[in-house]
């Protein structure tokens, strides 16, 4: 995915429209490798996203909602300190290399005036964000300290001399002469080898946009017209997604292949990253609670097998009291000493039974040992029985688990961590030095409104839903859910809903569910009066009665404009 040197330049043209001379009034870092500044300009605040992500490194104006997290970082504390209320005075490029900075003017404790940079580096896992005092040339902090043992060139913790990222053996296509890239495109007429040859030359610029490059190169006209034009759309963007069996993300205007185009870099990004960023923010944050509903499943599922297992041998039981009574029958014939001996089965046509003896045991104690067999497999019936029904409903509360994580936000994951804490799968959160517990708020049910206008809530995980349909919902709202499938309780805010919003409700509860990538998937719908809560059932665990059912497709677009009302 290509934010490479010329996306860079392209997005710090559109920044500097944006939120130049503008002043930092909040500062926020959701995630560990991500910081928010909340820049006051033009009467707007811009949410100026700067990510040090190993996979999604990027400088943005950013529309994704996000929490921040009930205790600061140090990172934080220290932007916070610096840049509250400083003034954004420019904003550069170091070169053509994936390099920002952001001039900041401020002043200390003395009032004295004190020129501070914002430093992004977008270069994979070596991505990082650092706060320079530019007076001393020192670094105040970084997002991620890398010490002289993890990089010998460059040490990037509080206190050291700030060192510029290793320079490029590279040209500068925006301050080159045409002299190479003439002397490139009459050398190398084959398309692939030219763009090859451009990235060996060039700096900054990624497979896809060197291809993009080398075909225009070639077109008809001068050729040093065809740079000159392709360069300039650095500075008037065409913001695109190119899809394909590899999307990637532009600022050219591709003729010749299908796109979609978006307003602006920003939306651009936020389109092309929302899923991805947060799929893997919840992988990483979550990865306590997945791997502890995977271990409970495995457990569980092995235990399943054992008793079905065991379930299966308890029909050998009749054949145990038949022996037994057999052997009891003709205990005259049945010797001491004999390892085994054929009787006729009185209960079957006198057919010949072959039963096995202990040579050890008299033939009365043969006998006994077959009914006890018979009397053990015939109580493990109605005990194996009712753990088969525990062990599954463990299971299904598991799977269920297991869907709210995968359908989760970040956001959504500290409800499901109190649920599980909750019901033991957890230990409870540690105590603080004065001895109590901080307690996690619990996140509400998203909001949503049909096209005709009526609220509907969606619960997220058990928590909310138990909330949503036992308390917050009236007794004749409707209550919708994904039929036999995992997934959200759904409340339609309204008695008497018209066909077209039960239909949007039903469209929630199956995109909110399991079956989110199915196709008519069916929903059952009910007045919240005909729901009851069994005692002692799991958290989003409910039984209802007199419901009727929808049939629908989840459309991903069509969720998205209900959510935004």
């Amino acid at each position: 995915m290509p934010f490479d040197g010329l996306f860079t330049h392209a997005m710090i043209a559109e920044l500097k429209n944006k939120i130049l001379g503008g002043r930092v009034t909040k500062i926020s870092q959701p995630f560990p490798n991500e910081v928010i500044l909340t820049v006051r300009s033009q009467r707007q605040n811009q949410p100026l996203l700067l990510s040090a992500h190993p996979n999604y490194a990027r400088i943005q104006i950013t529309q994704i909602p996000y929490n921040n997290p009930p205790v600061p970082t140090n990172f934080t504390m220290t932007l916070r300190k610096y840049l509250e209320n400083a003034k954004l005075t420019n904003i550069s490029q170091l070169d053509n290399d994936r390099v920002a900075y952001f001039s900041f003017a401020t002043r200390n404790e003395l009032g004295d005036e004190l020129p501070l940079l914002l430093s992004i580096e977008i270069m994979g896992r070596y991505s990082n964000v650092l706060l320079i005092n530019q007076n001393e040339n020192k670094i105040i902090d970084t997002i991620k300290h890398i010490g002289p043992s993890q990089n010998r060139f460059r040490t990037l913790l509080p206190g050291a001399t700030y060192i510029q990222p290793p320079k490029q053996d590279l040209l500068n296509p925006f301050g080159s002469d045409s002299q190479k890239y003439l002397e490139l495109v009459q050398q190398f007429p084959n398309r692939e080898i030219l763009a090859n040859q451009l990235q060996k030359n060039y700096q900054g610029i990624a497979t896809e946009h060197a291809l993009y490059i080398a075909d225009r190169l070639h077109d008809t006209g001068e050729i040093s017209d065809n740079w000159k034009n392709v360069l300039k759309q650095a500075d008037r963007p065409t913001p695109s997604i190119v899809t394909g069996s590899k999307p990637f993300f532009t600022f050219f205007k591709y003729d010749d292949l299908k796109s979609e185009n978006t307003e602006s870099l920003s939306i651009l990004l936020d389109t092309f990253y929302q899923k991805k960023a947060t799929s893997d923010r919840v992988q990483q944050q979550g990865s306590q609670l997945f791997h502890v509903i995977k271990v409970n499943l495995q457990k569980n599922r092995k235990k399943l097998k054992k008793l079905q297992q065991t379930m299966n041998s308890t029909q050998k039981a009749d054949t145990f009291r038949v022996k037994g009574e057999l052997l009891t029958t003709y205990l005259y014939q049945v010797k001491r000493g004999m390892k085994e001996i054929e009787l006729p089965n009185y209960y079957d046509n006198e057919k010949i039974v072959k039963i096995s003896l202990s040579n050890q045991l008299s033939p009365s104690q043969n006998a006994q040992k077959y009914f006890k067999k018979y009397q053990k497999l015939k109580n493990a019936v109605d005990y194996v029985t009712n753990q088969i029904k525990i062990t599954k409903a463990e299971i299904n509360y598991l799977e269920e688990i297991e869907t709210q994580l995968e359908l989760a936000d970040p956001q959504d994951l500290p409800d499901i961590k109190v649920e599980l804490q909750q019901e033991g799968y957890l230990h409870a959160q540690k105590q603080n030095k004065s001895g109590k517990v901080r307690k996690n708020k619990l996140g509400q049910p998203d909001t949503f409104y049909s096209s005709e206008n009526v609220k509907i809530s969606v619960g997220k995980n058990n928590l909310q839903n138990d909330r949503l349909t036992l308390k917050m919902a009236q007794k004749k709202d409707i209550w919708l859910h994904a039929k036999n499938i995992h997934g959200s309780h759904v409340i339609i805010h309204d008695s008497q809903p018209s066909e077209q919003t039960l239909l949007e409700a039903a469209e929630l509860a199956a995109y909110y569910s399991k079956a989110r990538s199915s196709g008519n998937v069916p929903v059952d719908f009910v007045t919240v009066k005909n729901i009851r809560k069994p005692n002692g059932a799991k958290p989003g665990f409910v039984i209802y009665e007199g419901q009727q059912t929808l049939y629908v497709t989840p459309d991903e677009e069509k969720i998205k404009k209900m959510k935004k009302g």
